[in-house]
């Protein structure tokens, strides 16, 4: 690890404008003269080297963070980043030359020859004249049984009629809060959120405000003191399989939510794209509050990721502007990818699949413990991710390069930050994209690397 020294050497003075400062250290670190993960000097010392105000010192910082160059550590310090973050999530595009923990797509062998199946029989010429007609945000009465029926559980069975679809889970996340926040709105999220409802709530211009949360998720209590201080218009959350944590909210909670959100007179944006991996998950909120609750899920993890449709379970009163916002977004589903899952959830491929898909997980789980032995993973066993937060002397950022220098790549804690949050000094590792016996081979290497110390990855 090296230390940035900032002394007679740096340029600038007194009246130098912070701008031009932050310019210099972001020169030199598109050079490479300053490397990820050292540390810039505390910002006393940077302001004393440069002969400026502390207070000037402190806009450097933030510019350079703004820009994406550097990221700050609760108790440690500010840190060059591995790399400038692209525009959008952190997850954002697979790489054929890397080892990919970033995405995160459950996948089985007998996936392809399942689904090509019934997409088999749609291709018939009566089947597949009606599959190229076009279709609304409310879909077919076929499709809005077919997903009925399987979100249906012994405790719930949401009504066919509430059913609206989108073309993937994002896009019914992202209608979602279009209809229930307006521009400059602020809504509520978990404290480190999935990475793309952040940049959902930029293009929207949203305001994500960080909730508090513990081991059993959001607390509710938390969530009705932020709205008491400055109201909210929706909360998003995800009460089963949290990203990136894993976790899943208790019943217990689960009934305090439904009643804070009675009380609060808030609508909750339930993401429920992962909760067909937990056997036997409590009931959804959408069960407990109804009225309240605006339930996403999606067929993406389920099935596959390249033909997908995304659906919301809404209230009578909700149905209208979430079909509003579908269709003035562009994000309603195609007639042909409706009419394919419509049969893969009737003739029983997708069940198939899910049944498939958990053995799958936890065979993948036992290759991550095995391999993670000894360190501190936070996950629940049936989650497809795990998230680890790194011995010392690590730092995320300096970690995720010294994976990528071994063509490995994973996703820091920051990705998952609201706001001006310190980053967590911890990252996530998505266990669905390779096969088995590259993913114990990657781990593997992960362990290693993090037994070692950061000079041992330093590249000649």
């Amino acid at each position: 690890m090296t230390s940035v020294q900032c002394g007679n050497q740096c340029p600038g003075g007194p009246t130098e404008d912070y701008r031009a400062i932050a310019d210099d250290l972001a020169a030199e670190i598109a050079a490479g003269r300053l490397r990820p993960g050292d540390r810039l000097p505390p910002q006393r010392t940077f302001a004393r080297s440069r002969g400026i105000a502390v207070s000037t010192a402190g806009r450097v910082y933030r510019e350079l963070t703004s820009r994406g160059l550097v990221v700050g550590e609760v108790g440690r310090g500010t840190f060059v980043r591995a790399a400038a973050p692209a525009c959008g999530p952190a997850l954002a595009e697979p790489a054929a030359a890397r080892i990919d923990l970033e995405l995160n797509h459950p996948h089985v062998p007998e996936q392809t020859a399942l689904l090509a199946e019934g997409l088999g029989r749609l291709l018939r010429p009566d089947a597949l004249e009606q599959a190229l007609r076009p279709v609304g945000a409310s879909g077919t009465a076929a499709a809005r049984s077919a997903v009925a029926a399987m979100l249906t559980r012994d405790d719930w069975a949401p009504d066919p009629a509430h059913i609206l679809f989108a073309g993937s889970g994002r896009s019914a996340i992202a209608a979602a809060i279009a209809a229930q926040v307006p521009p400059g709105g602020r809504l509520g999220v978990e404290a480190l959120t999935y990475p793309v409802v952040k940049a959902i709530a930029a293009r929207l211009g949203v305001v994500p405000v960080p909730v508090e949360t513990d081991e059993g998720g959001m607390r509710p209590d938390a969530l009705a003191a932020t709205h008491r201080s400055t109201p909210l218009r929706a909360v998003y959350l995800q009460p089963t399989l949290h990203n990136p944590f894993g976790t899943t909210m208790g019943p217990q909670r689960r009934a305090e939510f439904a009643a804070v959100l009675r009380q609060a007179d808030l609508y909750a944006i339930e993401d429920s794209v992962w909760a067909f991996l937990h056997r036997d998950a409590p009931p959804p909120l959408a069960a407990l509050a109804p009225e309240r609750t605006i339930l996403i899920d999606s067929l993406t993890k389920r099935l596959a990721p390249g033909l997908t449709v995304g659906f919301a379970v809404a209230p009578e009163a909700r149905i209208a502007p979430l079909a509003a916002a579908l269709r003035s977004g562009a994000w309603p589903a195609a007639r042909f990818a409706l009419d394919a899952a419509t049969r893969w959830l009737t003739d029983g491929t997708a069940e198939t699949l899910v049944l498939a898909k958990r053995e799958e997980v936890a065979a993948r789980r036992k290759i991550a413990d095995r391999s993670l032995a000894g360190f501190t993973v936070r996950a629940d066993p049936q989650a497809c991710s795990i998230w680890w937060e790194l011995p010392e002397p690590w730092r995320a950022e300096t970690f995720v390069a010294a994976a990528a220098r071994r063509s490995i790549a994973v996703t820091p804690g920051a990705a998952f930050v609201v706001g001006a949050g310190q980053a967590p000094n911890a990252v996530r590792l998505g266990l669905a994209s390779p096969s088995r016996e590259i993913l114990a081979g990657a781990l593997d290497t992960l362990a290693a690397i993090a037994a070692g110390s950061p000079e041992d990855s330093v590249p000649d």
